[in-house]
């Protein structure tokens, strides 16, 4: 919702986001589901990202072969800079549970090849998320960056006008990443592609 530009009062929500995720702590501190998913929503609102995979790695102790806990492990990796362990653990995800969804994979693997430019790895996975939800904006944007970085100005115009059908908010708060060079890196591309200077 915050990503997707769909809320009315940002901070609102952020701490709405905050108190809930804290009281799912409170009440059932040791689900793996609910350490995992308070973890996710904690280090996205801006809270200690070691601490928060702390969490998940307290999850994945509870349930080793918890996918979902392997998919969000892979996230907090790829925000703490950390993009090649990211991979590990979404690769993990994907051989835990290959038919379920526990996340939108594909799309965040090819983020992390973007973090670390990798952009030709990055692009089919890419693709393939966005074959799998067009209507999600996360993997047009990323999509766009790499081809901006890429020099594959057209096709990242092409993608920012398919991102603009989905949603206005084309670029989004990228604080998560809390690595200043990934995080200029994706927005970087993204304002290329959006053909800003």
């Amino acid at each position: 919702m915050l990503e997707n530009g769909r809320s009315e009062d940002r901070e609102v929500d952020r701490g709405k986001g905050i108190g809930f995720a804290r009281r799912a702590l409170e009440v059932a501190g040791d689900d793996p589901g609910i350490l995992a998913n308070a973890a996710l929503a904690l280090a996205y609102f801006g809270e200690d990202i070691g601490a928060m995979m702390a969490l998940v790695d307290r999850a994945l102790a509870l349930n080793p072969n918890f996918a979902r806990g392997r998919h969000i492990s892979g996230a907090l990796r790829s925000w703490a800079g950390q993009p090649d362990i990211a991979i590990k653990h979404f690769e993990a995800a994907l051989r835990l549970s290959p038919r379920a969804r526990v996340g939108k994979t594909l799309a965040v693997i090819g983020q992390a090849h973007l973090l670390s430019r990798r952009f030709d790895e990055a692009v089919p996975k890419l693709l393939l998320a966005i074959q799998d939800d067009p209507t999600f904006p996360f993997p047009h944007r990323v999509l766009a960056a790499c081809y901006a970085h890429m020099g594959r100005l057209d096709d990242a115009r092409e993608i920012m006008e398919r991102l603009r059908a989905i949603t206005s908010l084309v670029i989004p708060d990228a604080s998560y990443l809390r690595n200043p060079e990934h995080r200029e890196l994706f927005l970087s591309g993204l304002r290329l592609a959006a053909g800003e200077t």
